[in-house]
């Protein structure tokens, strides 16, 4: 077999044999799962190549939040270091590795989405899609809102320095908690989301958001305390209030959907237990 035929067996398009009664066979979802992930994987790889060509603007971007961070510290107090012979090509792999899971994050994040869409009825495609469409503009928006406020989140932190002290900061704890900080600020703005999700599902009520909306606020904040990794309170109110502004968005929207449901159905409300008033 030619190195074509190899490639074609491997990542080929997509297998969706139907049986006599209607369902794939186990063997087909798994030829076509793995062809996904061979082709995730080879995107993936492409652009890590891409991320090499690239790796001066993507260590300037990185770089920015502690350099800007620096400016109202000591000199010297926030140096970035590495250690070990092959530190320096770890950290090409590492950052470019990051940088091309993110950029392509829309092609594999697709590939998941595809196969699991022949599995959900029309309805729910229709939904899922809307949602897709919403969930990935608020995830950058939140990616958008850490990286803006890494810098003062750092500064408070490496501040907390006793003077006369150097604090040499590891390459490899800052890009974890670089990327730690991006990732929750990201999924932060995407729990009211879920909140209309369940809204959706008859899970939750929108006068039940409203009768618990003074908690929910205090749980919101506690979340953000929590989460960021740098722990202040310039960082945490950056977090939570965005998050409040979207969890009372979301409760305006199911108690909209809420209404409209009852009006398409006046009896979808009621107890099964309860006594009829006719």
């Amino acid at each position: 077999m030619s190195i074509v035929g190899v490639a074609r067996l491997f990542v080929g398009k997509p297998v969706h044999a139907v049986g006599d009664d209607g369902r794939m066979a186990l063997s087909d979802h798994l030829r076509e799962l793995r062809a996904r992930i061979l082709k995730s994987i080879l995107v993936v790889l492409l652009g890590l190549a891409l991320s090499l060509v690239f790796f001066d603007q993507l260590y300037e971007a990185i770089y920015w939040p502690i350099n800007e961070a620096k400016d109202n510290l000591p000199e010297g107090s926030n140096l970035l270091t590495s250690n070990g012979p092959g530190a320096g090509l770890l950290i090409y792999l590492k950052l470019c590795g990051f940088a091309s899971i993110v950029l392509t994050s829309p092609f594999w994040l697709y590939q998941i989405w595809a196969f699991i869409m022949p599995g959900l009825h029309p309805r729910e495609r229709k939904w899922s899609r809307v949602f897709a469409a919403i969930a990935g503009p608020l995830f950058f928006a939140g990616v958008a809102l850490g990286y803006v406020t890494l810098p003062k989140g750092l500064e408070i932190l490496i501040g907390f320095n006793p003077d006369g002290l150097t604090n040499l900061v590891d390459f490899d704890g800052y890009l974890s908690f670089f990327s730690r900080t991006l990732l929750v600020f990201g999924i932060s703005f995407e729990i009211p989301l879920f909140v209309v999700l369940l809204n959706l599902a008859g899970v939750i009520k929108g006068k039940t958001l409203g009768a618990h909306r003074p908690w929910i606020i205090v749980g919101v904040f506690i979340f953000a305390a929590i989460a960021t990794p740098s722990a202040d309170p310039f960082t945490m109110t950056l977090m939570a209030v965005p998050m409040v502004v979207l969890f009372l968005i979301s409760e305006i929207i199911a108690r909209y959907n809420d209404r409209r449901r009852a009006k398409r159905n006046p009896f979808a409300g009621l107890d099964p237990d309860e006594i009829s008033t006719i």
